[in-house]
């Protein structure tokens, strides 16, 4: 049993290490600065498993120039994106891979795309202006994604894409 857990336990030392060696820009940016806890789930179809993911995360800028740091629980940046006008990178411990778009970056790294450029809107509890929308009781919906915003006294916002395979984003803001 000890030994099983210490092989456990180097491949999670090991990617902590990694994360504690990434190099990230810190320069500020005109636009919105949001932080707070993120959880996403991506349910599957067929016999694979649902996937998730739970990081802090700060998000700076807009959505035509902006960064969004993902970080473990104790504070450590796993990766940043960045963007700007015809470039979109990816910092890792592993390096920065340039990306086509926001769309094909989330795609490729939480396997479904997310609309960032929206997240700017969404977490201020409005609709983004880039699409129409139709408002609902406790939200609206956009882009093929229905925003819950019943608990936004709260700073908690829950964004559901419905389409196969649906997509849950919770988010828990820190105090604004």
């Amino acid at each position: 049993m000890r030994r099983r857990a210490f092989a456990l336990a180097l491949p999670a030392a090991a990617l902590l290490q990694a994360c504690a060696s990434l190099r990230t820009e810190t320069q500020s940016l005109a636009g919105e600065s949001l932080a707070g806890r993120l959880a996403l789930r991506v349910d599957t179809t067929g016999e694979e498993q649902a996937r998730s993911m739970v990081a802090a995360f700060e998000l700076q800028g807009a959505p035509e120039t902006g960064r969004l740091n993902l970080a473990t629980p104790t504070g450590q940046v796993m990766a940043q994106a960045r963007w700007q006008p015809g470039r979109v990178l990816l910092v890792t411990p592993q390096g920065e891979t340039p990306y086509p778009s926001l769309d094909a970056l989330t795609r490729e790294v939480l396997g479904e795309s997310l609309p960032v450029a929206a997240l700017f809107d969404w977490l201020r509890g409005r609709p983004w202006p880039g699409a129409g929308h139709l408002a609902q009781p406790d939200g609206f919906r956009q882009l093929g994604w229905a925003v819950d915003l019943s608990r936004f006294a709260d700073d908690t916002i829950v964004a559901v894409r419905e389409a196969a395979p649906a997509v849950t984003v919770r988010v828990k803001l820190d105090k604004r």
